[in-house]
């Protein structure tokens, strides 16, 4: 038995439900729960802005990480020589998290906290800091009845004001932060940089299929620089899928950075 198949049939009798084992890259693999929340685009596109933000840096921290849909995925872009440390506080999105460190053989590269990023205090700053917050807040939306959907949704547990806090207490001067956030709440986005005493440099938004409005936007920020806060930021837009749902050619750019290869593929992946 393979070292996947041995983590999958464990989760599985552990946590009493199907554990599927995905390719997170063209080498590595992730363990996620078949009904629970899954790895999605927005962990794709956050891990391939930062990876664009910061290609050679020899650390990184990535905040709420949940099974390690982006923390993984930067680290997979970075210098071999790279390490990762991490925090997340759902007990199941945890344990996820563990076994894919373990599966993909990398204990000494990850330091996994199991913790509330809001407490989080290192000794330590960062080149890199990556987050994925909760998008809506409690009451704005129908609360999933699973605990582990519910918390990836809703800010049951820190809102994108806390990632940005957070960000800003273990940002290197010359560091950035990038994360992702829904388009239409692009102010409480922009609110929570500026009131984190960090600067905006870039913001993208994702269009998910020509034709429809921005999904989401990705976000990068630095520790205040006035000398960049008043500049006006050129509007930038990624395009996942033509109208007919084919990969554009900017997303198949994206797939390759994590070394896969060009494809027809038309599934749809979504948060």
């Amino acid at each position: 038995m393979d070292r996947w198949s041995a983590i999958s049939r464990t989760l599985t009798a552990e946590l009493g439900e199907e554990i599927t084992i995905d390719g997170l890259t063209r080498d590595w693999k992730l363990a996620q729960r078949a009904a629970g929340h899954r790895h999605s685009i927005d962990d794709v596109l956050t891990a391939h802005a930062a990876l664009r933000a910061r290609p050679a840096a020899d650390t990184a921290l990535d905040l709420g990480t949940g099974i390690g849909g982006v923390g993984l995925l930067v680290l997979w872009g970075l210098p071999s020589s790279a390490r990762l440390t991490c925090i997340e506080a759902q007990d199941i999105s945890y344990r996820l998290l563990r076994a894919n460190i373990d599966g993909n053989g990398l204990a000494e590269r990850v330091d996994a906290h199991h913790g509330d990023l809001r407490e989080l205090a290192l000794d330590q700053r960062f080149p890199l800091v990556t987050g994925s917050p909760p998008y809506f807040p409690p009451g704005s939306g129908v609360m999933p009845a699973d605990s582990q959907k519910a918390h990836a949704r809703f800010e049951l547990r820190g809102d994108v004001a806390d990632y940005a806090r957070a960000a800003a207490r273990h940002l290197t001067p010359d560091g950035v932060f990038v994360f992702c956030f829904p388009t239409p709440q692009k102010a409480r986005a922009h609110a929570a940089i500026a009131s984190a005493g960090l600067t905006l440099v870039t913001c993208r938004d994702v269009i998910p299929r020509a034709t429809l409005p921005p999904l989401f936007s990705l976000f990068a920020c630095v520790p205040r620089d006035p000398a960049i806060a008043s500049a006006e930021l050129a509007p930038e837009v990624l395009v996942v899928r033509h109208e007919d749902g084919a990969l554009t050619d900017e997303m198949h750019a994206v797939r390759a950075t994590f070394g896969f290869a060009r494809s027809d593929d038309r599934s749809r992946s979504a948060r």
